[in-house]
């Protein structure tokens, strides 16, 4: 019997592929909403981030989120991004 595969992702900061568990995974719905989805299920485009908080930074500042959504994020949206991986960072 061959080992179960593991689900590969990459992230957007530091671009290493890990598996999918290790990440955090934020979403773009189907209606527009950007959240950061904790069961890594939920219906949507998504882009993955290591728990370091560099990575997260980096993604933003180099635009690569919104690129990886496929939609422009405005100020407060990418605030409560960063407030909600903050609070995934510490579960």
């Amino acid at each position: 019997m061959s080992p179960k595969k593991i689900p590969q992702r990459m992230c957007l900061g530091c671009k290493q592929m890990k598996p999918k568990k290790e990440l955090i995974r934020v979403v773009r719905a189907p209606d527009g909403s950007i959240f950061v989805d904790l069961t890594g299920k939920k219906s949507g485009r998504g882009a993955y981030f290591c728990r370091d908080p560099k990575c997260f930074d980096k993604a933003l500042n180099e635009d690569r989120l919104s690129k990886a959504l496929d939609c422009s994020i405005d100020k407060d949206t990418i605030e409560r991004l960063k407030e909600e991986v903050i609070k995934s960072e510490a579960l």
